[in-house]
């Protein structure tokens, strides 16, 4: 399997965590949740997404937002330098 497919994959796991995590649990998950972003999306882009991951799962019910496939749609289907 393709390493964008399994990072697909594992974004869609993240995002099926980050959406059953309630609070109080979002208060453990959401940094865990953007430091996880900015590791699987390096640079710049990584770190604006880690924030935004970070900052959907500690506002109360954001949770439903898919982050991680966002970024990852993001990255591999809708950016011009995507591989």
């Amino acid at each position: 399997m393709n390493k964008k497919y399994k990072k697909l994959g594992f974004s869609i796991l993240l995002d099926v965590i980050g959406f059953f995590t309630m609070t109080p649990l979002d208060f453990v998950w959401a940094p865990i949740s953007g430091y996880l972003m900015t590791k699987m999306y390096k640079g710049k882009k990584g770190k604006i997404a880690g924030i935004i991951s970070f900052l959907e799962e500690i506002i109360p019910f954001a949770d439903v937002i898919p982050t991680f496939t966002i970024m990852w749609l993001y990255t591999y289907v809708f950016s011009k330098d995507s591989s």
